[in-house]
C-alpha cells in the first residue's frame, strides 16, 4: 500500500542567530496550517527578528530559545568550541523532545550542526542543512591566519566535517548558486541540492521618514548620514568606516552612524573617542520594530565584507537595506551576490575591499549627489518588492521539507 501524503507537517525550524527572515519563513509555514518550532541560540550576540509569541501569532507556532542567561564569546575560540559543543547536546535534546517530521538548520555552527543531524535522524526526521555561508571555509581561513600550522590542520578538520553533514542531509538549500563551486566533486546529487536566494521580510519593513520617533529617542540630528546596521564581526574591516569619518571630519553637516555590537563596534568607539571624532557614533543593536526607522535615519547604508569572506558569505543586511529605499555603499568583493544585486539593479555604489580611495570616492559622490541617492534608492525598493514575496519563498521551502521528508 502506498503511504499516504502528509498534510500538515511538524517542522522545527533551527536558525542560531535568530535573524529576521527565517522567522518570517516560520511564522508563514505556520500559518498555512502546520506545526512550526522556531528554535534559536539566544547566547549569541547578533541583530534579531521578532523572537517572541505574539498574540496574533498563528495556531501552532512557537519560538523556542536555547541557551538563555548565558553567552558564547565569538572570539575566545575554547570558550566558543566548549559553549558550542553544549549547545549542539540542548539543540539534539530539543529535536528528540519535540519529534518532528523534518528539521531546517542553518546559521548553525559545524559541530551543533552535526548534532542536530544526527538527532533528526534518529528521531526519523528529514534534514534541510541551509547553508548560509561556509562555516568550515571561513574556520579555516581563520584559525591559518591566527595559527598557521595548528590552524590550518584544525580548519581542514571543520571542512571536511562539514562536507560529511551536507552529503549526510537529506536536502541542502544554497543561498547563492555560486556556492555550487565550492562543492565539486562532493558526494551529492544534483536532485538534493536546492538554490534559494535569502530575502528581507518586507512586510516588516515599510519606509519611514529620516525624522522619526527612533531619531528623536536616540537624540540624533538632522545631519547628513553614512549608516551602518549589522553585525560588524572577523568578515568586516570597521576601518573603513573609522577612515569615512577621518575624511568627513571637517564636514560638520554629516555624520557617520553605526548600529551593531562586538569587537569590532567596542574597537570604533574606542578609536574615535581617541581621535575625538564627534562625526562617528556607535550604538547598540536595536529591536526588530524599530528597524525601519533605523534604516530610515541613513541617507545612505553602508555594507562591509573583507575579500575572502565573499565567496563564504551574503550579507543579509544588504536585503533589509534594500526594503528600506535608500542608496547603498558596498565594500564588497563583485563577484558576491549581494554586490551583483546593487550593481545590476542601480541600487547603489560598490567598491572592492581592497580599494579604500574607491570605497571613498563613492561615499563622496553619494553625499553630493541628491538626484542619484533618490534614483537608487527607489532602484533598491523596486527590487525588494519584486522580489521578496513571502508566500512565493514558502512555496520553494514547503517543496524542499517535503522532498527531505520522502
Amino acid at each position: 500500500m502506498l503511504k499516504q501524503k502528509k498534510t500538515k507537517i511538524n517542522i522545527l525550524v533551527h536558525d542560531y542567530a535568530g535573524h529576521p527572515f527565517p522567522v518570517q519563513l516560520s511564522r508563514t509555514l505556520a500559518a498555512r496550517g502546520h506545526r512550526v518550532t522556531h528554535a534559536f541560540c539566544a547566547a549569541v550576540q547578533a541583530p534579531r527578528g521578532k523572537l517572541d509569541n505574539g498574540t496574533d501569532d498563528p495556531g501552532g507556532f512557537d519560538v523556542l530559545a536555547l541557551m538563555e542567561g548565558e553567552k558564547i564569546g565569538k572570539y575566545s575560540y575554547l570558550n566558543r568550541w566548549i559553549k558550542e559543543r553544549q549547545y549542539g547536546d540542548l539543540l539534539a535534546d530539543t529535536i528528540r523532545s519535540i519529534g518532528p517530521d523534518v528539521v531546517l538548520s542553518g546559521n548553525t555552527p559545524t559541530y551543533p550542526q552535526a548534532d542536530a543531524l544526527k538527532a533528526a535522524h534518529t528521531a526519523g526526521a528529514g534534514f534541510v542543512f541551509w547553508v548560509q555561508d561556509f562555516y568550515g571555509l571561513a574556520v579555516y581561513r581563520l584559525l591559518k591566519k591566527k595559527y598557521p600550522i595548528a590552524g590550518h590542520a584544525a580548519g581542514l578538520l571543520y571542512m571536511r566535517k562539514e562536507r560529511k553533514l551536507m552529503e549526510d542531509s537529506d536536502a541542502v538549500v544554497l543561498i547563492s548558486d555560486g556556492f555550487r563551486s565550492h562543492m565539486d566533486g562532493w558526494d551529492l546529487e544534483d536532485s538534493r541540492v536546492h538554490v534559494l536566494p535569502n530575502w528581507a521580510p518586507l512586510e516588516d519593513m515599510p519606509q519611514r521618514a529620516k525624522e522619526n520617533p527612533w531619531t528623536g529617542e536616540k537624540g540624533l540630528d538632522d545631519r547628513f548620514r553614512f549608516l551602518y546596521c549589522g553585525t560588524l564581526g572577523l568578515k568586516h574591516n570597521p576601518e573603513l568606516l573609522l577612515r569615512l569619518a577621518r575624511r568627513l571630519r571637517g564636514d560638520t553637516s554629516t555624520a557617520v552612524t553605526v548600529v551593531s555590537e562586538g569587537s569590532g563596534a567596542d574597537w570604533l568607539g574606542d578609536r574615535a573617542l581617541q581621535e575625538g571624532l564627534d562625526n562617528l557614533s556607535v550604538l547598540g543593536f536595536q529591536p526588530f520594530e524599530c528597524l525601519p526607522e533605523v534604516l530610515a535615519a541613513g541617507d545612505v547604508l553602508v555594507a562591509i565584507l573583507e575579500p575572502d569572506a565573499g565567496q563564504f558569505s551574503v550579507p543579509s543586511k544588504v536585503l533589509s537595506y534594500l526594503c528600506a529605499g535608500r542608496p547603498l555603499l558596498l565594500s564588497v568583493p563583485g563577484d558576491n551576490p549581494a554586490a551583483r544585486i546593487v550593481r545590476e539593479n542601480e541600487a547603489g555604489i560598490c567598491a572592492e575591499p581592497d580599494d579604500a580611495d574607491a570605497f571613498l570616492q563613492g561615499a563622496a559622490e553619494l553625499r553630493e549627489n541628491g538626484e542619484l541617492r533618490s534614483r537608487l534608492g527607489r532602484n533598491g525598493r523596486r527590487y525588494a518588492e519584486k522580489h521578496f514575496d513571502i508566500n512565493a519563498v514558502a512555496d520553494a521551502f514547503e517543496n524542499v521539507l517535503r522532498t527531505a521528508m520522502a
